[in-house]
């Protein structure tokens, strides 16, 4: 019995003095995560005394050592993110003085880490290149955060990954290539909002992917061949995107395939009957798609083993209960893919690459001396022009206009325009239209108003516009109709949602009077303003910085638009578009048609404005309302809740900062400076002064936007943001804005 008792205290003192004895830099790194992550409920009991390579094992908290080093971190909290709370309770993030930048400082220094799990911790913000730093990385799980922006393409620097988790979070834009992760087995990054672009899995001859969850995205593309070559793969989930065409049918027959869902997509098409389906596939859910036809045999009612569910679809071997009618499916799938070109079109385009590449070098030649043009253009506007805004996206000569001048009649020199990447306008034929809209099907059909329809389109080169019909309730002649489209093909600019083309239609009867013009606009797909902040998970991908990008590309669109004439703008959340990098394009503004045949004034202002000025004015006002929904998250439903939110803004700005504070967006705080929230408020206080004469120009707009942007810029880099989401101040304000603008 003593025996025992002596090897057992021998052992007991052995263990401390073990080769797993941590060395005290990495202890010290712990407990700055610790802090980090405000001491969630997993981690209180660290203390002084803690031998963390000894902590027992559990679900929430893994850490395991080797040669004094740590090699695996898992710390598992309970916050909900954006996803998992949205049909429960809020969502819970870190408070404001969390820095996503400064805590990846830190765990990088664990450069022996082969597993690192961070899951429903509150992380916010964009995840830092600096990642790449765990070189030794072989698993990494940070799933169920707020982590936004897009992933980071030094990711794919982690070349012994084997495991990707970033599923349940707010990451955006496209996937970097990943072909360089050639050891990859899993790659989850479902519950986000990446796409259109379908991910590039690399290599699809060495690929070791077993499992692989892109859903709950906005992935909007065809499923790649390159898929068959995934003969690793069991488990594939794409279900809850957009994808279009067909059903790949060799995705059953995949080697090692055990479970497929491509749920709610916008798959079309029939399957053909010789589908095979490999022996290991368990299960296929196939449903809310836009099949027709019958089964293939594998996948019928017939096969053991096997769970099938294809419910809403358009299929005509199951239950009619469950499916769509056939004619749903061919509408639905004629709206969202793509008209195929022709063999025709194809031998066609063959037969013209020759004249085309001969073109090449003339046009180069063109280009290049019309940039030079460009060039010195620029450089005598800036010159000249000492008190206009610097925008470096299009060039203008000092009162240049779309309207015509007073002086004789001539029309002064329209924009010229610094390429956007956008195709040269066309004016289309009305066969062109009906293809692109497929003769104008209801299903097709986007939004309808006071001026005429808005439909969804599809050009021969595949690429996606809006076509607007506006139906002439007037006499036009089509010259005048020309000219007026002639100048508006000049409106193109980066904050703008441009006009790619038009189309005038003229009586049978009356070959010189038109009855319909047709106007094609790029198609912004990443949704608008107004459904931002009106969903929470896209509302919490813009903090201030990228609030304040967008009211900033607002203004310069703005400033675009009077510089050349046109106002009375339809400026409005649901009118302002944003693309995949968040940048605002304003859609509705005013191309109002002639009033009447042999009108001299192809831009005519709104008729319920006496002059340009007010109209301008107007504008002004509703970027006003703009600013003021930015800053409170949620939209402005009236003139009368404009004004009582303008005087409740204006009284806590006289009060006192964290009075303003708690005007402001939850989503927001934490992540303005003061002074830059200051500013901005008092821009929208002026934009809605009641007095239009005493409203800013949009010049001024801009300047102070660009100083609130300076402020915002340094107080970042200092480290001075706004405290914490209570509103408190989390250091000293610096600067001094008290004098009042304007």
């Amino acid at each position: 019995m003593k025996g025992v008792l002596f090897l057992g205290l021998f052992l007991f003192f052995q263990v401390p003095f073990s080769s797993s004895q941590l060395v005290p830099a990495e202890s010290r790194i712990l407990f700055q995560i610790q802090q980090f992550l405000e001491n969630p409920p997993v981690l209180q009991q660290w203390n002084k005394w803690t031998n963390f390579c000894f902590i027992p094992q559990s679900p929430s908290l893994v850490i395991t050592c080797s040669g004094n080093h740590i090699t695996e971190l898992t710390i598992v909290g309970n916050k909900k993110s954006p996803f998992e709370s949205l049909k429960s309770s809020s969502p819970q993030a870190l408070s404001g003085k969390f820095s996503i930048d400064s805590f990846f400082t830190v765990v990088t220094k664990l450069s022996s880490l082969k597993k690192l799990s961070l899951v429903s911790l509150g992380l916010w913000g964009s995840l830092p290149a600096k990642i790449s730093r765990l070189h030794s990385l072989e698993v990494l799980n940070i799933s169920s955060n707020f982590i936004l922006g897009e992933i980071p393409s030094s990711i794919v620097n982690l070349k012994n990954l084997k495991s990707l988790v970033l599923a349940r979070n707010l990451f955006n834009g496209s996937v970097p290539d990943l072909k360089g992760l050639k050891l990859l087995e899993e790659l989850d990054l479902s519950g986000n909002n990446l796409g259109p672009k379908f991910p590039s899995l690399g290599d699809y001859n060495n690929n070791n992917l077993v499992s692989l969850n892109l859903s709950n995205n906005f992935f909007r593309s065809e499923i790649p061949n390159g898929f068959n070559k995934f003969t690793h793969l069991q488990n594939l989930d794409l279900s809850s995107n957009k994808l279009v065409g067909p059903m790949p049918a060799f995705l059953f027959s995949l080697p090692a395939i055990q479970s497929i869902s491509i749920a709610k997509n916008q798959l079309s098409g029939a399957l053909p009957g010789s589908v095979s389906c490999s022996n290991n596939l368990k299960f296929v859910d196939f449903s809310s798609n836009l099949l027709i036809g019958k089964l293939p045999t594998c996948l019928g009612s017939s096969s053991r083993n096997r769970t099938v569910i294809n419910v809403w679809n358009c299929l005509s071997s199951t239950s009619t209960k469950s499916q769509h009618p056939h004619t749903f499916c061919e509408k639905q799938a004629i709206a969202v893919k793509p008209p195929p070109r022709t063999s025709g079109e194809k031998e066609q385009s063959t037969v013209k690459l020759g004249v085309v590449l001969g073109l090449i070098a003339g046009i180069v030649v063109v280009v290049g001396a019309f940039g030079l043009l460009i060039f010195f253009i620029v450089k005598k506007v800036m010159r000249n022009r000492v008190e206009s805004y610097r925008n470096d996206s299009f060039a203008f000569e000092k009162n240049s206009t779309l309207s015509k001048t007073t002086d004789g009649g001539k029309a002064r020199r329209t924009m010229r325009m610094v390429s956007l990447g956008l195709p040269p306008y066309h004016v289309f034929t009305l066969e062109e239209m009906e293809e692109a809209t497929n003769s104008f099907d209801p299903t097709n059909l986007v939004g309808e108003g006071s001026q005429g329809q808005l439909y969804r389109g599809w050009l021969r080169d595949g690429s996606v516009v809006l076509v607007k019909c506006l139906k002439l309730k007037q006499k036009h002649s089509p010259q005048i109709l020309q000219q007026h489209m002639e100048m508006i093909s000049k409106l193109r600019h980066r904050h703008l949602v441009s006009v790619l083309g038009h189309c005038v239609v003229t009586y049978q009867d009356h070959p010189n009077t038109a009855s319909t013009v047709f106007i094609v606009l790029e198609n912004v797909v990443n949704g608008s303003l107004k459904d931002h902040l009106n969903d929470w998970r896209k509302r919490d991908v813009l903090k201030w910085p990228q609030r304040m990008g967008i009211t900033m590309g607002i203004a310069k669109g703005i400033q675009y638009l009077h510089t050349g004439g046109v106002t009375g703008n339809d400026i409005k959340l649901e009118n302002i578009l944003l693309d995949e990098t968040l940048t605002a394009r304003i859609s509705s503004y005013n191309i109002s048609l002639p009033p009447k045949v042999g009108s001299e004034s192809p831009l005519a202002g709104p008729d319920h404005f006496t002059s340009a000025k007010e109209a301008e004015k107007e504008d002004i006002y509703q970027l006003g309302i703009i600013l003021l929904e930015v800053i409170i998250g949620r939209p402005i439903n009236s003139r009368s809740e404009a004004e009582d939110l303008k005087l409740q803004v204006e009284t806590a700005l006289s009060e006192s900062p964290s009075k303003l504070r708690d005007l402001t967006d939850p989503c927001i705080r934490g992540t303005f400076a003061y002074d830059s929230l200051k500013t901005t408020v008092q821009i929208a206080i002026n934009c809605l002064d009641k007095e239009p004469s005493r409203r800013p120009s949009v010049e001024d707009v801009l300047w102070h936007m660009q100083y609130s942007i300076q402020v915002q810029e340094g107080a970042t880099n200092s480290g001075n943001l706004s405290g914490n989401q209570s509103g408190k101040l989390s250091g000293k304000i610096s600067g001094n804005l008290n004098n009042k603008f304007y």
